[in-house]
């Protein structure tokens, strides 16, 4: 009787950790010393965003993208956390949150005048979540238990009041995550309860109590209707559990890591069902493969460093590499060097051509809703785009339901879609995440019928300015490599279609008889 392994097979068997060189780091940055379980680090494809230390209480810096090397140093401001949203900045004092505006162009003096403050908490605030598919819905939670719901489409300068205040938790909020289209919010508190809740109206819909597992962290998985959570076991294991979203009483499966004491942060790529686990003071990164059948969670392998992070963030899925079949990246906070490190997550490929299997449709900047739409109970999956450069957004898929909105429309409030990127920050040194401007949706994805036949991939060859940076030259370079590709395949197949009629046609004139 043999016996016959079954081998699982995915294209993503081999990716591995590529970190980026020491020029291209981001060297002499001053990074916190909080022992906060927080990120303290938020990237969109403009800014990278770090929580610092510095004399006078904890600051924030901002800095470019392709400002590598020594940045400048920032100056003691409030403490603060921070988020970078698409189109405004923000950071927030005890018990009050502030939106700042940071212009693409860079800044020549200090932001001293913020554009909107946020009043409402009892005590400082923790957390800040936008909402993955509503323009200017914000969420924050702090350490008087509550969750609050932020309309920022509105004149006032300063909103005294949200729209929507959630009180169902008996303790601190440790985390906080929306599905996939925003009409559900999970939540790990401190009484160690997993929570899915209705954000509107603010009902407890899916409730954990199960003992065995003391989750820290929570994250929904995409579409796959569960939920992961990184927190200890019984005998204080770090350990991760899978959860099914409609079905709390048991996890689905759970998995012991180490015993080690740090937070184990979770991230989930859905355009690739991957899950990246990062633990707080860790040297490595492990990643698993998450599918809906059994077993659940399929390890990969991990990537190993030499020195331990202390926070780290993420770059959007639009930020990547596409030309060096980058799925993922990294940005490695290393307190102990002062050094922000990126590490990119490749998947090792032979073609210089741009990979369709392992780049599929992913969400772009556009929101799909305007916040009273949201507000009045609309559902609408997120706007997607191609990562093939120059490729335009395509069309969010509507939910099936009642509530579903079936006609985009614009923004009510433009003036907060301008050129600028926004940061969330909140009170007592935490970290943040950073997005990048949701931009509505206009008009051009309406081309005409006549310049069709001069669209590359949604990139017009002969209405494009000419290139400024060296991002926008690479990103020419790389389309017009494409082009040339497409256009030798397109010679070929005409080269051979021309030889097969000519053969045809000599077989004819054999076969006719001779006159």
């Amino acid at each position: 009787m043999s016996w016959n392994p079954q081998y699982r097979s995915s294209k993503f068997r081999h990716v591995f950790g590529k970190p980026a060189s020491k020029e291209n780091c981001y060297d002499s940055v001053p990074i916190t010393h909080s022992v906060q379980d927080n990120h303290f680090c938020a990237v969109n494809p403009h800014f990278i965003a770090v929580v610092t230390e510095c004399t006078g209480g904890g600051a924030f810096l901002v800095i470019p993208l392709h400002q590598v090397r020594k940045p400048a140093r920032p100056r003691p401001k409030h403490r603060k956390s921070l988020s970078l949203d698409p189109t405004h900045g923000f950071t927030s004092e005890p018990c009050c949150i502030k939106i700042w505006d940071i212009p693409k162009q860079l800044l020549t003096k200090n932001l001293t005048a913020f554009r909107k403050e946020l009043v409402g908490h009892a005590r400082k605030v923790g957390l800040v979540e936008w909402h993955p598919t509503a323009a200017n819905i914000l969420f924050s939670s702090g350490y008087d238990y509550k969750v609050m719901v932020w309309n920022l489409d509105s004149k006032e300068s300063v909103i005294m009041s949200p729209v929507k205040t959630i009180s169902c938790h008996q303790d601190v909020i440790l985390s906080m995550s929306f599905n996939t289209n925003g009409s559900l919010l999970a939540t790990a508190c401190k009484d160690r309860k997993i929570r899915v809740l209705d954000p509107r109206a603010g009902t407890i819909l899916q409730e954990a109590n199960y003992k065995g597992h003391r989750a820290n962290k929570v994250l929904f998985l995409g579409n796959l209707k569960k939920l992961l959570s990184t927190g200890t076991s019984r005998w204080n294991n770090r350990q991760m559990a899978l959860w099914d979203q409609d079905d709390l009483s048991v996890p689905v499966t759970e998995v012991d890591l180490d015993g080690s004491s740090g937070v184990l942060f979770p991230f989930y790529d859905a355009d690739t069902n991957m899950l990246y686990v990062v633990g707080k003071g860790d040297r490595n990164i492990h990643y698993y493969e998450i599918s809906a059948n059994k077993p659940h969670l399929n390890y990969l392998t991990e990537y190993h460093s030499y020195n331990p992070q202390k926070g780290i963030g993420v770059m959007p899925k639009r930020g990547l590499d596409v030309s060096s079949c980058e799925i993922f990246r990294f940005y490695k906070l290393i307190t102990t060097k002062s050094l922000i490190e990126p590490v990119s997550m490749i998947v090792p490929r032979r073609s210089e051509s741009y990979q369709e299997d392992i780049y599929p449709p992913t969400a772009s900047a556009q929101p799909s809703l305007t916040a009273q739409e949201w507000l009045s109970g609309m559902n609408k999956e997120p706007v997607l785009m191609s990562l093939r450069p120059g490729a335009e957004p395509l069309s969010p898929q509507p939910l099936p339901s009642e509530r579903t909105l079936s006609v985009p429309t614009a923004p009510t409030s433009p003036h907060l879609f301008n050129q600028t990127e926004r940061l969330v920050a909140e009170d007592g040194r935490r970290p943040f995440s950073l997005l990048e401007e949701k931009a509505p949706r206009w008009s051009a994805e309406y081309r005409q019928e006549e310049k069709k036949t001069w669209l590359s991939d949604g990139f017009d060859i002969f209405e494009c300015p000419p290139p400024k940076t060296e991002n926008e030259l690479l990103q020419m370079f790389y389309r017009q490599q494409d082009e040339i590709r497409r256009l030798r395949e397109l010679v070929t197949q005409r080269e051979v279609q021309a030889k097969q009629l000519e053969l045809e046609i000599r077989n004819l004139r054999m076969s006719s008889p001779r006159l």
